[in-house]
C-alpha cells in the first residue's frame, strides 16, 4: 500500500468529514465507493444528515453505510 495514497473525495461534490480523512485508507476507498454510488435522493439525505448533525455525524455508523456494506459483504 503506498503510504502517499490519497482519495479523492472532492470529486463527489459533496462535503466530507475530516474524520473520515483519519482512517485507514481501505476504509476510506469503502467510504468512496458507497458515496459515488449513491443516486440524487440518497445524496440529498446524506447532504441533510450531514448539515444537520456537524461534526456528530459520521458516516460509519450510519444505517445506510451498515447496510450497504452487509449487502458488499453477502455479494462477495
Amino acid at each position: 500500500m503506498n503510504m502517499t495514497e490519497e482519495i479523492k473525495f472532492d470529486s463527489l461534490n459533496l462535503q466530507i468529514s475530516e474524520l473520515v480523512k483519519t482512517y485507514p485508507i481501505e476504509k476510506q476507498k469503502l467510504i468512496f465507493e458507497y458515496i459515488s454510488e449513491m443516486d440524487e435522493h440518497h445524496r440529498k439525505a446524506y447532504s441533510i444528515a450531514y448539515n444537520h448533525l456537524g461534526t456528530s455525524f459520521n458516516i460509519v455508523r450510519s444505517n445506510g453505510f451498515k447496510k450497504w456494506l452487509n449487502r458488499k459483504s453477502n455479494t462477495l
